[in-house]
């Protein structure tokens, strides 16, 4: 597999997912040039690959709002004009081409007059604990609305045999309780979850990057961090049910773990219908 994974596509795939000008955001002078040195390329390329990006995130939205039913659902979500919302997580949401992305055409398309603004707070690698140590950034966004998805990264394991993922299930409960807590005490925000998606651990073990990091996920893990979502009491969108298991091909990318464009399309989908019937 690795072969047949060109320079350029890795090149892609990292800055899809990884976003250093978020995490040095706190640093003054950050800025496109910068960021795309950290990768090694001239910015000219950098913006070029972000815009294929954002290209193919319009065309999602377009080939969405097509669909006179989901056109109609975008209408009724209860996103009061000015609101703002906050999209929560790790790489799933951190991800250019991700349902939050996506989410964000569409309303540039269909309900642009609303002024809805969308912050992407997703930052690649967090995990639950990591979320927890950052949420202070979320909440100085003075948010309407967040959408927490909570991603596989609890569930994440490293070394050649690990013998425990990163966050046990007992503090992944206990961190989900307090993500809430920190919330509710110091915003007036609703909440809506999104669990994990479901896996294709054989991708996942034949990936070059997480092959050299040592890294894995199985679905097992997954499971138990949707499990956690689920229990809570704000409405969730249950993605690992949607993905089905073992996942849908034709919704996870080519390293196993992340939704494709189409996996994201689907995800979106499901996040509007909810959003409608639980808070319309």
């Amino acid at each position: 597999m690795t072969d047949s994974i060109s320079q350029r596509q890795m090149l892609e795939y990292w800055i899809q997912l990884t976003h250093p000008e978020k995490v040095l955001a706190q640093f003054p002078g950050i800025n496109d040039s910068i960021v795309a040195s950290m990768f090694g390329i001239d910015v000219a390329i950098y913006n070029e690959i972000r815009q294929g990006f954002q290209a193919r995130v319009r065309q999602a939205a377009e080939e969405l709002l097509a669909d006179a039913d989901f056109a109609a659902l975008v209408d009724q979500l209860p996103f009061a004009p000015g609101a703002k919302v906050v999209g929560f997580g790790s790489s799933t949401t951190d991800d250019l081409q991700s349902w939050l992305e996506i989410l964000r055409a569409v309303f540039a398309l269909r309900r642009s007059q609303d002024g809805v603004r969308f912050v992407n707070a997703g930052v690649s690698g967090d995990t639950s604990t990591h979320e927890i140590a950052r949420f202070s950034a979320a909440v100085n966004e003075r948010p309407d609305w967040i959408i927490c998805h909570i991603s596989s990264n609890d569930g994440r394991r490293h070394g050649v045999s690990p013998t425990k993922p990163l966050v046990s299930p007992e503090e992944t409960e206990k961190n989900l309780i307090m993500l809430r807590h920190f919330a509710a005490s110091q915003t007036s925000a609703k909440w809506i979850w999104m669990t994990p998606t479901s896996l294709i651990e054989e991708k996942i073990a034949a990936f070059p990057f997480f092959q050299l990091g040592q890294i894995m996920f199985y679905n097992e893990d997954s499971a138990r961090v949707a499990e956690a979502v689920l229990k809570q009491p704000d409405p969730a969108v249950n993605l690992w049910e949607l993905f089905g298991q073992p996942a849908d091909a034709e919704l996870v990318s080519w390293d196993g773990l992340h939704p494709s464009l189409k996996g994201n399309k689907r995800i979106l989908r499901a996040l509007v219908t909810d959003l409608v019937k639980h808070f319309a």
